[in-house]
């Protein structure tokens, strides 16, 4: 009955070692039971040495023409429209006439201001020889002027004529109705004809923002359209933008474009090249860069005393299977890893083969 009695007991004392060796193991302070998590191996990759080589950097975009500019010509107050010398379609030369606005309040001005003139006359003479006041006299004269300057702006704005040479691309009247001021125009505008100026043409490039520092006014761009086949028209940016847009982290580069036999239109679709000049950059095998999946992230890893270093990239011009890379972070004599990047993490370690 003793025997018996002792088994269970020395069981149960097993069962206690047993526990207390598990613990010490699991918390990693048993050398003996375990060594904590396995070392990561150093995993094999290929370098090479980054320098900055010179490059004639080109940059593609692509724009819808703008006429260079667009006038929606309208009188400064509504009322009849005698006549409209121009037709949709028609070209005019600056100075041209547009349209002619009903003159009867012109002509009563006009009549007003000649009695005035004769008042004006008389009250001079007779202010020479003392018979009236120079008070007299000065509310005449206030009166011409006022009377004056009513005459001239009526003759400005019942007559309209074409402030540039262009093409009237809409009449929106016909002789004899009124013009109230209410919107006619497509954009929402109130116009009796409009006048657009097709030669030069105009683009509004957005530009990426690393390129700000490099455009300059009087550049050189390369413009092709899809519907003239293997012909080349050339403009020049004559503005930019003075600030990025932070949404889309571009800027708006204008550029005028001469019309060679007016075979461009506007609302046309262009691709547009500018050359920005030789500049000194990195080009890295196409395949050292790597794109982070479902994002547009790109970037590289260098070996960073034996460890991978990932730093992001912005991609500039392709060379067959070469690439700009771009970024603050890169410098002359890093050590790019060309071969085995596509397994690391950051801060992998890595085996360097030669």
């Amino acid at each position: 009955m003793k025997y018996l009695r002792t088994i269970p007991v020395i069981l149960i004392s097993g069962l206690i070692i047993s526990a207390c060796s598990s613990k010490t193991s699991n918390d990693g302070t048993n050398a003996a039971a375990g060594t904590g998590k396995a070392e990561k191996a150093a995993i094999p990759v290929k370098v090479m040495t980054i320098s900055k080589s010179k490059i004639s950097r080109t940059i593609d975009y692509t724009a819808t023409i703008l006429p260079y500019e667009e006038v929606n010509m309208a009188p400064a107050s509504p009322g009849r429209i005698d006549k409209i010398y121009v037709e949709t379609g028609d070209r005019v030369s600056k100075g041209d006439k547009l349209f002619l606005m009903d003159r009867t309040q012109l002509y009563q001005l006009k009549l007003q201001l000649a009695n005035l003139e004769k008042d004006l006359s008389r009250l001079d003479t007779l202010l020479r020889t003392g018979s009236v006041k120079q008070q007299q006299y000065d509310q005449a004269k206030t009166q011409y002027d006022v009377t004056k300057t009513n005459v001239d702006f009526m003759e400005e704005n019942t007559l309209l004529t074409a402030p540039f040479n262009g093409i009237v691309t809409g009449k929106y009247f016909e002789d004899g109705e009124i013009y109230s001021g209410a919107p006619t125009t497509q954009s929402g505008k109130a116009a009796v004809v409009t006048v657009m100026q097709i030669n030069p043409l105009k683009l509004d490039v957005a530009v990426s923002e690393q390129y700000y520092p490099l455009v300059k006014r009087g550049m050189k761009a390369e413009v092709k359209a899809d519907v003239f086949k293997g012909e080349t028209f050339t403009g020049s940016v004559f503005r930019k933008a003075p600030t990025v847009n932070s949404a889309t982290r571009t800027f708006i580069t204008e550029i005028e474009l001469p019309n060679r036999n007016d075979l461009l239109k506007p609302g046309m679709f262009v691709r547009v090249s500018m050359d920005l000049g030789e500049v000194e950059t990195f080009v890295v095998p196409a395949s050292s860069v790597l794109l982070q999946e479902g994002t547009n992230i790109r970037y590289v890893f260098v070996d960073d005393q034996g460890k991978a270093k990932r730093i992001e990239v912005t991609i500039g011009k392709r060379f067959d299977d070469q690439l700009e890379i771009i970024s603050d972070n890169l410098k002359e004599g890093d050590r790019l890893i060309s071969d085995g990047q596509s397994k690391l993490l950051n801060e992998d370690k890595i085996e360097v083969l030669q």
